[in-house]
């Protein structure tokens, strides 16, 4: 059986010139391939997110403030045309 140690206490009981071990990352394929799936799915939703901010802003809010410049703009002519 494997001896296992608390490596803070390796560390700390070299003194002057403590043991550095690197760490490796070992990920398993199932991570690796659950973080690719995270990252599309964020992908996807910032992408649905810019699609309707352009709907709302360019397809709604852009010709509703036209329409609204165009009424008070015509109002104002009618209302000076026949004064």
């Amino acid at each position: 059986m494997i001896d296992i140690r608390d490596l803070s206490k390796i560390v700390a009981s070299k003194g002057d010139n403590p043991l550095i071990i690197s760490t490796v990352n070992l990920q398993s394929e199932e991570n690796s391939e659950l973080e690719r799936k995270l990252r599309e799915l964020k992908f996807k939703q910032e992408l649905r997110k810019d699609w309707i901010l352009f709907i709302v802003r360019d397809v709604v809010i852009f010709p509703a403030a036209i329409l609204f410049i165009f009424a008070v703009s015509g109002y104002s002519l009618f209302t000076q045309i026949y004064r």
